[in-house]
């Protein structure tokens, strides 16, 4: 099949998606970086004059995008994986520490984000080993180099370190999950992270007490042939081992930052003026907005700069005061839509590559999403995580943008259709 036109069999609805959340971010960002004095929206001295240029240069990226056969994405997969590790390597060497973190690399005024486009090429090259027809995920060996396609990059994120962004990466145990990879690694995660929170909350013995109680009322409940009292036994163990390691790992692993922002999300010792003046600001921005907000430019919580961070994490308080709950609502239906509509195109696919790939941007797209939202709200804690296409920085528009379009092109071509 020859590539088509870049026109040709484009998803025009996910496009428009796209363009309705690109267009409200500006304006949203616009609004929080806003001086007294107004100036050209082009003015590169201004965080929106900047979000003007990187938006405008999505266009480019686009035009390169869709003009390139959509089989290349697939052939020349391990490159853009290979390139995104080189990069984020190099930041050991060129890369420009910010908040103790060495992240970035700075051009001039300009600076780029490599754990942004690694997603890229993590996406792809999973998806190439994924679409392999004799790779099975029941199976341990094919299933751990499946795990080690994404864990290498996120090794690298965390030497940064970057916890934020090397989370997003478990977005990509969604897309296992999908192709095959057995539930009950998904269910082990859930209980894990439960059983974290809960031990911060609750006295580990209890917590095991209670754990004893439910495996024991499991194992009678199962039928007698089903009983394995070996397994039951090394499940308690392992969750009274874990449980009883929370405190260690609180105490000795983390950072004093990474110790403080839990402390926030539960309310534990947290001075309001200090660890917890960010979200205590984000949520009284939120909260001031009511029903149907104050009014685009006139959110006094915003003007009054006292959400720091307001353009970048924080941006969705912008939404929340300006444009109230109903505002919010229909940004978070924008992104739903845009979500729900990559999954049913993921779907139609004829090729196992594009349609993992496309299970790839909506897993991604989500984490980000859900993330950044409930981090604002108080139901996870604060990380550096921006919310696609409406926090300001150009590495994480271009990377969405490229990581979108390169499935648009794919679903536009219906690559290796039969």
């Amino acid at each position: 099949m020859k590539n088509q036109g870049v026109t040709t069999n484009m998803d025009w609805i996910t496009i428009l998606l796209y363009a309705a959340l690109v267009v409200m971010g500006w304006m949203t960002i616009y609004s929080a970086s806003l001086p007294k004095e107004t100036t050209s929206i082009f003015d590169i001295s201004q965080i929106y004059g900047k979000q003007s240029i990187f938006l405008l240069s999505c266009i480019p990226l686009i035009i390169v995008v869709m003009t390139m056969d959509a089989k290349i994405y697939e052939k020349f997969s391990l490159i853009f994986y290979g390139l995104g590790i080189v990069l984020l390597a190099g930041l050991f060497v060129a890369g420009k520490t910010i908040k103790g973190q060495t992240n970035w690399y700075a051009f001039g005024g300009f600076s780029m984000q490599p754990s942004e486009f690694a997603k890229i090429g993590t996406a792809l090259i999973l998806s190439k080993y994924l679409s392999d027809v004799q790779i099975n995920l029941s199976k341990v060996n094919h299933q751990l180099v499946a795990f080690a396609i994404i864990i290498f990059p996120v090794m690298l994120i965390m030497m940064q370190p970057d916890a934020g962004s090397a989370m997003i990466f478990g977005a990509f145990f969604l897309v296992l999950y999908r192709e095959g990879l057995p539930g009950w690694y998904l269910f082990t995660g859930a209980v894990a992270i439960a059983l974290f929170i809960l031990a911060l909350l609750v006295k580990p013995y209890i917590l095991v007490g209670a754990a004893a109680i439910i495996i024991i009322i499991q194992y009678f409940l199962t039928r007698r042939a089903f009983r394995n009292p070996i397994l039951s036994t090394l499940i308690f163990v392992a969750i009274a081992g874990f449980v009883f390691s929370v405190d260690y790992v609180y105490e000795n692993v983390l950072e004093d930052h990474q110790k403080d922002r839990i402390n926030v999300l539960f309310d534990k010792d947290v001075n309001q003026q200090a660890e917890g003046y960010n979200l205590n600001q984000s949520m009284i921005a939120i909260g001031s907005g009511g029903w149907f907000g104050k009014g685009w430019l006139e959110g006094t919580q915003t003007k009054g700069g006292f959400v720091p961070e307001q353009h970048t994490d924080y941006i969705f308080t912008t939404v929340g005061e300006e444009w109230g709950f109903v505002g919010a609502l229909v940004v978070i239906a924008v992104f739903i839509t845009l979500l729900l509509r990559i999954l049913y195109l993921a779907e139609r696919q004829k090729s196992k590559f594009s349609r993992t790939y496309g299970y790839c941007v909506a897993a991604i797209l989500f984490m980000h999403f859900f993330v950044n939202i409930t981090m604002l709200i108080k139901l996870f804690p604060t990380i550096g995580v921006p919310l696609p296409f409406f926090s300001y920085g150009g590495s994480s528009l271009w990377a969405f943008t490229i990581l979108l379009f390169v499935f648009i092109k794919m679903d536009a071509n219906k690559v290796n259709e039969w």
